[in-house]
């Protein structure tokens, strides 16, 4: 009896399409979730879950997903334009409000300025104006002198109409101190910017925007090695906080 001859099958050259239509299908699926995920609202999530209704096995009976991203489409474009313009004048009017802030201190304060004793700055963190304490107080005390009064109190008339927060921070040297009022800098450091703090609110900045720091020997502007390094460390610093930071630049003295 003659053996029958085995026929292999052939091969079928059409299975790679499965495997492209599920990477197809998943693709799809991983471009609507992040369309969805772009912007927080009911819509986009009903976007996604008929999306992927579609994608995983339940039949869209008129195309209902690709019709929703096509009338969302239109209206998030300009919402994103609108918020984008909306940011930069924000960010412009309060350039614009920092460094009037930082012309006003820095006019009132201009003899003291030239002197070497006060320093205004913009900073990343706002307007900045950094008082020599031989200024403020005597050394090791933090009761304001008679000559502290009036520069504080231009200050203050200036904060007082501004709505920006503000930090005071008090800075030593690193020369120990103990006394019968201070046990150590860090407690002297936070007497004083206290002190400058309460004379703001007597002055009529609202309490509410006030903040008191003890910063101690702490960041010094200079080398505590030498005298003069010392005497600049000793310092109270009084912030007013910018709401959009911006780059550090040192805001110089009219020649006019």
């Amino acid at each position: 009896m003659a053996r029958k001859k085995y026929q292999e099958e052939p091969d079928n050259h059409e299975r790679w399409l499965v495997s492209y239509a599920d990477f197809i299908t998943l693709l799809f699926a991983f471009f609507v979730v992040m369309y969805a995920i772009s912007s927080l609202n009911d819509g986009k999530y009903r976007v996604l879950s008929n999306s992927l209704n579609g994608a995983f096995g339940t039949a869209l009976s008129d195309g209902g997903t690709v019709l929703a991203m096509r009338e969302a489409q239109p209206n998030i474009l300009p919402a994103l334009a609108n918020a984008r313009r909306k940011k930069a004048e924000s960010m412009q009017k309060e350039r614009e409000k920092m460094k009037n802030v930082a012309r006003d201190i820095l006019t009132v304060l201009e003899p003291l300025v030239r002197e070497g004793v006060v320093r205004v700055t913009q900073t990343s963190r706002g307007v900045m104006i950094e008082i020599n304490a031989s200024v403020l107080f005597a050394p090791g005390e933090a009761k304001l002198n008679p000559k502290s009064l009036q520069v504080l109190n231009v200050v203050s008339n200036v904060l007082k109409n501004d709505n920006h927060e503000i930090q005071v921070e008090g800075f030593t040297d690193n020369v120990p101190i103990k006394n019968s009022s201070f046990p150590s800098n860090w407690e002297l450091s936070a007497v004083r910017a206290s002190t400058v703090a309460r004379l703001f609110i007597a002055n009529g900045v609202a309490e509410l925007r006030l903040t008191a720091v003890g910063q101690g020997p702490k960041s010094p502007v200079d080398s505590n090695e030498t005298v003069e390094g010392r005497a600049r460390n000793r310092r109270v610093a009084v912030t007013i906080m910018s709401v959009m930071p911006e780059n550090a630049v040192e805001v110089p003295v009219s020649t006019n």
